[in-house]
């Protein structure tokens, strides 16, 4: 039986999150509304999900000592990362004393955190299908690496980085230096490493939301959510939408391989497994212990959204991944870089049929940031994709 307290009593339920933008905002409004008494943590002021927190700290979340002081000071029931920058070894330290649960578990955040982690994981320990690849320490490693055998084309990523940052494709020799400079100026945190990724020629990229959460038995259940299609440029999502078609047999291989992954990692909580697909072949990607950006397309689909799912998984809550309609969603770029600025249109866009928008309150705008999303639901997937991307565009940022 879970019980859980009131907010600002001595019996509260508090979770702390670490990383308060806007997914994060999502996940504490879904655990506000179960009566939990909530904290949202980043490295700056006013973020997203601070705005409608209980409480709002600005730390180094990177930072061992400033991480283990607030946890200390606060000390909540549960520790919920929502970003890869973080001390992940005082996380594990904490829970190793007893101090505090970390979602889904601190191991997990470790391993999850940068991408040698989790590759190593699901590509030698597990034995899952992923791209061929090599980590690099150098411009000539990376040259080297690809000479002797990854090839061209390939993939270029930071070992941590998140949203596609310093991600970039590399086609010729050209491209290299200049890759393996976006991939150092994009990284979180400055490891000086890389992964260099073999191209694969795939239909196309889907994420699998996972859930590991407590059946009626007391027993970890996984279950999944219909699968997401979604479109990247450099890296960064830019439209998603659910359900996406698939083979039975390709769906069958990519839950397979999610649920070999997420069982691994353990704990409570959803994650978004990304996966490619050719045919009735799936190959691992990467996974996100956490809700995931192109899950955001799930606030207009399903019975529970993925936040929704997140927030009663880590409580010990039952969960529906159940599909309500198909939808769709397409990101909002600030398109200027300026600090508090207003957006027009919005009225224009909320009229398209069966949309609605989520502006995420982000107090600064840079060119390529993502500022909000439009959602739209519909009898068709291609319905609501027309609608979603329509209804983006008609929204207009700019200075104030």
């Amino acid at each position: 039986m879970t019980t859980l307290g009131t907010p600002l009593s001595p019996h509260a339920t508090k979770v702390m999150l670490l990383g308060s933008g806007e997914l994060g905002k999502e996940v504490l409004i879904a655990l506000q509304r179960l009566g939990v008494e909530t904290i949202a943590v980043d490295r700056y002021d006013n973020a997203p999900g601070q705005q409608v927190a209980h409480h709002a700290r600005t730390i180094t979340m990177s930072d061992p000592a400033q991480l283990k002081a607030l946890i200390e000071a606060e000390r909540p029931h549960l520790v919920v990362p929502e970003i890869e920058a973080i001390a992940t070894p005082m996380l594990e330290e904490l829970e190793a004393a007893g101090t505090v649960r970390v979602i889904p578990t601190a191991r997990a955040a470790r391993l999850t955190m940068d991408r040698e982690g989790i590759r190593v994981l699901a590509a030698e320990t597990l034995g899952l299908p992923t791209s061929p690849y090599k980590f690099c320490n150098s411009l000539e490693e990376l040259q080297a690496a690809i000479d002797s055998g990854i090839g061209y084309p390939c993939i270029v990523k930071p070992v941590m980085s998140s949203s596609g940052k310093g991600q970039s494709k590399i086609d010729g020799p050209d491209d290299v230096k200049k890759a393996w400079d976006y991939a150092m100026a994009g990284g979180r945190v400055s490891h000086g490493r890389v992964i260099v990724e073999g191209f694969i020629d795939f239909d196309y990229e889907i994420t699998q939301l996972t859930v590991r959460a407590v059946g009626a038995d007391d027993q970890i259940v996984t279950s999944f959510c219909d699968p997401i299609g979604h479109v990247q440029v450099s890296g960064d999502y830019v439209e998603s939408w659910q359900p996406h078609p698939m083979h039975p047999a390709a769906l069958e291989k990519s839950r397979q391989i999610a649920k070999a992954v997420t069982d691994n990692l353990g704990g409570q909580g959803l994650f978004g497994v990304e996966l490619f697909v050719k045919g009735e072949s799936v190959w691992f990607s990467e996974v996100s212990p956490r809700p995931h950006d192109t899950g955001l397309v799930t606030l207009c689909t399903q019975h529970q959204s993925e936040f929704e799912l997140h927030a009663r998984a880590i409580l010990g809550l039952p969960v529906d991944t159940r599909l309500r309609n198909p939808g769709a969603s397409a990101v909002i770029y600030g398109g200027v870089e300026a600090q508090g600025i207003v957006f027009d249109g919005v009225d224009e866009a909320l009229r398209v049929p069966g949309t609605d928008l989520r502006l995420f309150g982000k107090p600064e705008s840079f060119t390529k940031r993502r500022m909000g999303v439009a959602l739209a639901r519909a009898e068709d997937v291609d319905t609501a994709r027309h609608n979603a991307k329509l209804a983006a565009g008609k929204v207009r940022p700019r200075k104030a």
